[in-house]
């Protein structure tokens, strides 16, 4: 039997802009509608599907494995957007990344609050 991942809702204000900036910091293809949604492609098959959730809703947390050449370039657009980031998931560490697991990551938010993370590393993977 396998299972895999295919697609998570994401809840947003406006899925307009929530979807175009993940599609763009994150370097990925266009949104594209899909029924209520606004979905993001992602690499491995799955998509981000965001809606328009039309009242509060909880923030979730996303993190997203990414290559150096990519965590370079993903984090440099945080920098140039003037994204505030944080080393660790509770926001305490402002302006640093983390060298978890040997790795790099960093977490920032996106325009709902959703706590976004890209790590060069699976967590666990250096024993």
């Amino acid at each position: 039997m396998s299972v895999k991942l295919n697609h998570l809702i994401v809840h947003s204000r406006d899925k307009k802009v929530s979807a175009n900036f993940l599609s763009e910091i994150l370097a990925l293809p266009e949104p594209a509608p899909f029924g209520f949604f606004l979905t993001v492609q992602l690499d491995n098959e799955v998509t981000l599907d965001f809606i328009d959730a039309g009242g509060e809703f909880v923030s979730t947390h996303y993190a997203f494995l990414v290559s150096d050449k990519a965590f370079d370039e993903i984090f440099n657009r945080i920098r140039e957007r003037g994204l505030p980031f944080w080393a660790d998931p509770y926001h305490r560490r402002e302006n640093e990344i983390n060298n978890n697991d040997g790795g790099r990551g960093v977490y920032f938010d996106d325009p709902d609050g959703h706590n976004l993370e890209i790590i060069t590393r699976p967590y666990g993977s250096q024993k």
